[in-house]
């Protein structure tokens, strides 16, 4: 099952970027939602191999997940793969620059289910994919204006 979304973002692409690849950020903003995030690939610079595990809840159930980064290219892509409970997803984050204070971020999740169970919990969400997907496409708009608004304040 794939998900994709674009957003057009008012801010240069470095500066979307450095904001995406602000982990701590996202760490905190996971706390607060009630999940747990930590570090355990031990090193303190981002790059390829960084991991994080996460534990939250979902649909009444205690689950976790490792995170991976896959692939990054700044200031262009980041792809992660994320594992737990019989799914493996893909998340890949594209940025264009379509001007110099125009980018175009481009969103894909892809997920696979490895199990019975997983497939059965994927296949629930199949059937409310374009609610889902509508879900994420707002997601995605809003954390693209929230961007908008943190640039126009430092330029």
């Amino acid at each position: 099952m794939e998900f994709s979304t674009k957003a057009d973002i008012e801010a240069p692409a470095e500066y979307v970027f450095d904001c995406l690849s602000d982990f701590q950020s996202f760490e905190k903003a996971a706390l607060r939602r009630g999940a747990d995030v930590q570090r355990v690939d031990g090193n303190a610079e981002l790059g390829l191999g960084a991991q994080w595990r996460a534990e939250f809840n979902f649909r009444g159930k205690s689950r976790e997940v490792l995170v991976e980064l896959i692939e990054f290219q700044t200031p262009e892509l980041a792809t992660y793969k994320a594992t737990g409970q019989g799914i493996e997803a893909t998340m890949r984050v594209e940025l264009i620059q379509m001007s110099k204070d125009l980018t175009r971020m481009t969103s894909t999740v892809s997920m696979e289910a490895k199990t019975l169970p997983a497939r059965l919990l994927l296949q629930s969400l199949k059937l409310a994919k374009g609610q889902i997907g509508k879900r994420f496409d707002g997601m995605m708009v809003d954390y693209g204006r929230q961007l908008e608004k943190r640039y126009s304040k430092i330029s």
